[in-house]
C-alpha cells in the first residue's frame, strides 16, 4: 500500500510544470550555480569546483548530460534551471559551452561562465566554430564506434588531463561518457551570450581545444577573460581559479559572503 501511494505521488509530481522542490528563493539569496560538463566526462568532473563553491555557501548543481545530442543535453540543463529556486549562473566546460549557449536564454539565468569551452553563434555548430583554428593533438586520437566518440586511456593521460594525478586520469578514463559524434554538427538556435554577461576561463596549455580558439571566442562574445596555465580540465587541476570566475559572475564578494569552514 505504501509503495503504491508513493508511486502515485511520484507520477503526479512528474506531471507538474515545476518540480516540487523548486521552492521560491529569498530575494537576497545567492544564485544557484549550475555546472554543465563536457564530452568524455560526467557531472563528477565538477566535484572540486563544487567543494569550493560550497565553502562560499553557494548552492551548486552538476547536470548529468547524456551526450546523445545537443537537444538532449539542453533539455537536461533546462530541467536543472527550472528546479533552481531563484537566479542561476550557468557554467559550461568544453562541449558544455555549446549547451549553455542554447539553454542560457532563460530569464532565470543571470550570467554565463565558459571554461575552455565552445560558444557558437546562432546557426553555428561546435564543429563549425572550430574551423580555421589549430586542431588539438587530443582530438586526433578520438575513437569512434557506432557513431559515438571516446578517448583512449593514453590520450586522457597525455592530452585531456596531463596535469592531474595518474589515479585521477585513470578515473576519468573509467567514467567518461561517450559523445555522439553528430552532436558536434548540431547548430544552436539562440546565443545566450548575446544578452547575458559572460566570463571565459582560458586554458593556456590545452591540448584538446586550442587556446587560440578559446581566446578568440572570449573576445568575440565580449566575455571577461581569465587565463590559467592549465590543461583542458582546469576544473580538476585548478578548481579554485575556475571558481574565482564563477564567484565573480555570481556577484559574490568576500566582504558579503564569508568563506565557510571546510566541512561546514
Amino acid at each position: 500500500m505504501i509503495r503504491t501511494t508513493l508511486l502515485a505521488a511520484a507520477l503526479a509530481l512528474a506531471g507538474t510544470a515545476t518540480p516540487a522542490f523548486a521552492v521560491q528563493a529569498d530575494a537576497g539569496a545567492p544564485p544557484t550555480i549550475i555546472l554543465v560538463h563536457g564530452a568524455f566526462a560526467d557531472g563528477s568532473s565538477w566535484n572540486k569546483v563544487i567543494g569550493t563553491l560550497h565553502a562560499w555557501k553557494l548552492p551548486a548543481v552538476a547536470v548529468q548530460n547524456p551526450l546523445t545530442s545537443l537537444a538532449d543535453d539542453v533539455a537536461a540543463t533546462r530541467r536543472a534551471i527550472a528546479a533552481a529556486p531563484g537566479k542561476v549562473v550557468l557554467v559550461g566546460h568544453s562541449w558544455g559551452g555549446t549547451v549553455i549557449t542554447e539553454a542560457g536564454d532563460d530569464p532565470k539565468v543571470q550570467a554565463l561562465v565558459y571554461v575552455a569551452a565552445f560558444a557558437p553563434d546562432v546557426g553555428q555548430s561546435s564543429a563549425q566554430q572550430g574551423e580555421g583554428f589549430p586542431v588539438g593533438p587530443g582530438l586526433t586520437r578520438l575513437q569512434e564506434k557506432d557513431g559515438y566518440l571516446t578517448l583512449p586511456a593514453d590520450a586522457i593521460a597525455q592530452d585531456f588531463a596531463p596535469d592531474v594525478m595518474k589515479k585521477a586520469a585513470a578515473l576519468l578514463y573509467s567514467t567518461q561518457v561517450p559523445l555522439k559524434a553528430s552532436a558536434l554538427g548540431e547548430a544552436v538556435t539562440t546565443a545566450a551570450w548575446r544578452s547575458k554577461p559572460s566570463w571565459y576561463v582560458v586554458s593556456r596549455d590545452d591540448r584538446m581545444l586550442s587556446p587560440q580558439l578559446q581566446v578568440a571566442t572570449a573576445q568575440r562574445i565580449g566575455a571577461q577573460l581569465q587565463s590559467i596555465g592549465s590543461s583542458h580540465v582546469s576544473l580538476l587541476s585548478h578548481p579554485a581559479q575556475v571558481a574565482d570566475s564563477i564567484l565573480e559572475a555570481a556577484g559574490v564578494k568576500p566582504a558579503e559572503l564569508p568563506l565557510a569552514e571546510q566541512g561546514g
